[in-house]
């Protein structure tokens, strides 16, 4: 199954044409700069705005189709919504700001307990949303659109008002959304974070165009996209829990076709997560080293390098059987090095420096 999104709409600083398929079910995230299309795209398949032109698909469900004459209304799309600010009713209790969105759909798949007790919010059904914490009131709002019973998940940035210690205490919940409901997600957001910890798939956008879409592991790890510029560029892969070693306290990880180790994980064996491996943290040899402390000593093939003048550095991206890394290094490293296209060449990563995330 897929979710097929084509938009075209002239504003009057900015012509937009973006096209994608992605993968049905799972988390799509629009990543890119403010004013890049991102929340346009959501109010297009909610129907909240209608393009100049658009066809937008879902599960072979056509939602719109202007050249066809197709236009859903929004109440006929069956999607739910959730905003930055979470919109929820001051008036109401948690309880009863649950039970509105149940108001006007048959009973469905999507049980009212199996939603507090998912999001974590069996504790705040009898207060008030003023009583809240800007997390708690986000996980009241997810529940409310999910208790409607939607087809499709439409998320506007909702972590965009929270500081950095609201938004990790929800991220954990989002993860269990997805792996739990199998819902097909549009989730909006400029922060990397979220994208590497929520994505499966991810549609990089700029001034109203598709830069690159495909699979969130697939374009983390490519050295020619605006991610592997930022500071925080690094490769994102889905791995296996393959061995814990309580007397190392170290668990190694098989993932893109190569293994890691990183400190003991409470996981058991065959768990899946991701790890997200920091371009600045991978050193690159031609030789294993004599003796070193790391663990990971990685052997790929350089796939491309591409120059960062902005740092004075280069990007390497390294080609695993199955993923690939990235490397920020000094263009004289290279040199030094011999490294082209092609060639061989070592990762040496610390197993400190790989970030554990979802799964």
């Amino acid at each position: 199954m897929s979710f097929s999104v084509a938009v075209r709409h002239r504003f009057p600083a900015m012509h937009m044409d973006i096209a994608f398929d992605v993968c049905s079910p799972g988390v799509t995230v629009l990543f890119g700069p403010s004013g890049s299309g991102k929340s346009t795209i959501v109010n297009a398949a909610a129907g909240l705005l209608r393009p100049d032109a658009c066809r937008i698909e879902i599960d072979g469900k056509l939602l719109a189709d202007t050249r066809a004459g197709v236009w859903l209304p929004p109440e006929q799309r069956r999607c739910g919504l959730v905003f930055q600010d979470s919109r929820l009713f001051p008036h109401m209790s948690v309880a009863t700001n649950l039970r509105f969105g149940m108001r006007r759909v048959a009973p469905g798949a999507i049980h009212f307990d199996d939603i507090v007790d998912l999001l974590g919010i069996g504790p705040l059904l009898d207060r008030r949303p003023h009583t809240l914490s800007g997390g708690e009131r986000q996980r009241v709002a997810i529940g409310r659109a999910l208790l409607a019973q939607p087809h499709l998940l439409l998320m506007d940035e909702p972590l965009a008002n929270l500081d950095d210690g609201r938004k990790a205490e929800i991220l954990p919940y989002l993860t269990r959304l997805k792996t739990a409901l199998k819902l097909p997600i549009l989730y909006v957001t400029h922060a990397l974070d979220e994208a590497a910890q929520l994505a499966d798939s991810l549609v990089l956008l700029d001034a109203g165009q598709v830069v690159a879409f495909g699979s969130v592991s697939d374009l983390a790890a490519r050295a020619d996209l605006p991610l592997a510029r930022r500071d925080d560029a690094g490769a994102l892969l889905i791995c296996r829990v393959r061995e814990n070693d309580a007397g190392r306290t170290l668990t190694r990880l098989q993932g893109g076709g190569a293994m890691f180790w990183v400190p003991l994980l409470d996981l058991p064996v065959g768990a899946e997560c991701r790890i997200r491996v920091p371009a600045r943290e991978v050193i690159l040899a031609s030789r294993p080293p004599d003796a070193i402390s790391l663990h990971n000593i990685v052997p790929g093939t350089v796939r491309r390098i591409t120059d960062d003048t902005v740092r004075r550095s280069v990007v390497v991206e390294i080609g695993l059987p199955e993923g690939g890394l990235l490397s920020r290094v000094t263009p004289d490293a290279v040199v030094r090095l011999g490294l082209t296209p092609g060639s061989p060449v070592l990762a040496l990563i610390k197993s400190t420096s790989i970030e554990v995330l979802g799964g």
